[in-house]
């Protein structure tokens, strides 16, 4: 079955249940981003701090204690599950744009590779494998570029008239 090209082809209606999707799915996504920001302030040091606590940092404003294992499990199994469904779904939609083939490909892979590096990093941190607080941070930003680029495309192609 050819899907190169289908969103095009589909009637209005899912047209609109698609952006509508990609809108909600988006501002979930983003305030997510917010709430990153707000734990960590979007440094490797604020990541590091985040999980492993700054109980020995005498000057620090909030004190934060490590998360235990059940909490790293609980906080790696829910992501990893949750935003890989939210990129199935992308990847699915993608299918049906008439991007460039690899294009597609990179869009749709690349979001599976960095979500094992954040989270699987967010674990190996919290294990005390300090340096991959600087994987988490690449990966995590490659995976919300990759998001971005994502939802734009699609939302262009929604529009686009063929």
């Amino acid at each position: 079955m050819e899907l190169h090209g289908k969103i095009h082809e589909l009637p209005k209606q899912a047209k609109l249940l698609i952006g509508a999707f990609i809108l909600t799915l988006s501002f979930g996504y983003y305030t997510g981003l917010r709430f990153v920001g707000e734990n960590t302030g979007n440094t490797t040091n604020g990541i590091e701090e985040h999980y492993l606590g700054n109980e020995a940092d005498e000057d620090a404003e909030v004190m934060k204690f490590k998360k235990s294992e059940k909490e790293i499990i609980s906080i790696v199994h829910t992501h990893v599950i949750s935003m890989s469904v939210i990129f199935l779904m992308l990847g699915a939609i993608l299918l049906m744009t008439s991007l460039p083939v690899k294009l597609k490909k990179l869009l749709i892979v690349e979001p599976f590779i960095s979500i094992i590096l954040t989270f699987g990093g967010i674990w190996l941190m919290w294990s005390g494998v300090l340096w991959f607080k600087y994987v988490i941070i690449f990966s995590g930003i490659l995976l919300t570029l990759t998001y971005t680029v994502s939802v734009v495309l699609i939302i262009q192609q929604l529009f686009r008239k063929v």
